[in-house]
């Protein structure tokens, strides 16, 4: 049986040390696709110092089957977006730098990489603002990731980026960053980037889930 709780406090030490948030910031959960329950990281506590016991297990209707802790205040953010998206089992918060600045702006990050193209999604879109933890926020997120992006901006807030798994969430928010640096580094030389073709984008995609790596 995988240990869901011990995925999560992982998860969260794994975001300090990729630089991808600091402190408490940010938040992490997994859903058992078997169950449904869903396994929260506990809020504005540290990473490193989380025990099993700290973490929450709620069903998608936010009912308490496990923990005594407050889970993420980013809890209905999360809930809503496995309700929309059921394919996804993992999601992560983040405060990259470069991805952030672009949330602040209020801009979104196009495809404008292989990369991006291959394992986003769709373009990455920036929310209107939203206080944390409101519903207001948990909808914009939705509405910004829609049916096909595996990635959204919280506008003047962070990433949250999707996945099957939590290796693929933190793979795409790799992506994510990387690609938000490059645009970064394309508009402070006064350049512009030539997109990818849609058609293209489809055939990448395509490529990746049914003909990359090994069969």
């Amino acid at each position: 049986m995988k240990n869901w709780k011990r995925k999560v406090i992982d998860a969260g030490i794994r975001m300090l040390s990729e630089g991808i948030t600091i402190g408490t910031w940010g938040n992490v959960t997994v859903r058992d696709p078997e169950t449904g329950y869903v396994y929260l990281s506990p809020s504005g506590m540290p990473y490193k110092t989380l025990v099993e016991d700290d973490i929450v297990v709620v069903r998608l209707d936010g009912s308490r089957v496990e923990g005594e802790r407050k889970p993420t205040i980013e809890t209905e953010m999360h809930l809503a977006i496995y309700r929309a998206r059921p394919e996804c089992n993992a999601v992560i918060h983040t405060h990259p730098v470069y991805s952030t600045a672009f949330s602040a702006m209020g801009e979104d990050i196009p495809l404008l990489l292989d990369e991006a193209a291959q394992v986003l999604g769709d373009t990455v879109r920036t929310t209107s603002y939203a206080l944390p933890g409101s519903q207001e926020l948990a909808d914009e997120c939705v509405k910004a990731l829609g049916d096909k992006a595996m990635a959204c901006l919280l506008r003047s807030h962070g990433a949250v980026c999707l996945g099957r798994d939590l290796e693929q969430a933190f793979g795409n928010s790799t992506v994510l960053e990387a690609t938000a640096k490059v645009y970064s580094i394309i508009r402070s030389m006064g350049g512009q980037f030539d997109p990818i073709s849609p058609e293209n984008i489809v055939f990448m995609q395509n490529f990746v889930k049914n003909s990359y790596g090994q069969r």
